[in-house]
């Protein structure tokens, strides 16, 4: 499991990659939060867990970048590790961070994942999940 950014126009762009679908989202989640902070400073302190419900596997990366950033920041959290699993058209996801400290030096803020540049395929054996983010 790893990840990547890079620059598209004036947003920033994430790519998660994985063995399973999952994987590459968790490491999609892992990119987009690396973009905010040394997510390796990070203490796994508190735990935040939601579901969500999507068919479409590509809408579904989407769906749980952007509920782990509406969690993350309705609770002053910065996340670090990540458990994504899927039953059908059910996910199950569950986050550990902590509260933003004043030692934390504070990257780029995202505001949410795009439909921009949405992919996510299989390729060699690797899934990979992608889009922009929005700063």
């Amino acid at each position: 499991m790893s990840y990547a950014y890079f620059d598209h126009d004036a947003d920033i762009g994430i790519t998660g990659y994985g063995a399973t679908v999952e994987e590459a989202f968790i490491a999609g989640a892992q990119a987009m939060f690396a973009i905010m902070a040394n997510i390796t400073l990070v203490h796994d302190t508190q735990h935040i867990e939601f579901s969500f419900t999507e068919f479409d596997t590509e809408l579904a990366f989407v769906t749980w970048l952007n509920n782990l950033l509406t969690e993350a920041q309705s609770r002053g959290l910065v996340l670090t590790r990540f458990e994504l699993h899927k039953k059908g058209a059910q996910w199950h996801a569950q986050a550990w961070g902590e509260p933003w400290r004043e030692d934390l030096e504070r990257g780029v803020e995202v505001k949410g994942a795009t439909l921009t540049m949405l992919s996510v395929t299989l390729k060699n054996g690797l899934w990979e999940a992608r889009c922009v983010v929005d700063v």
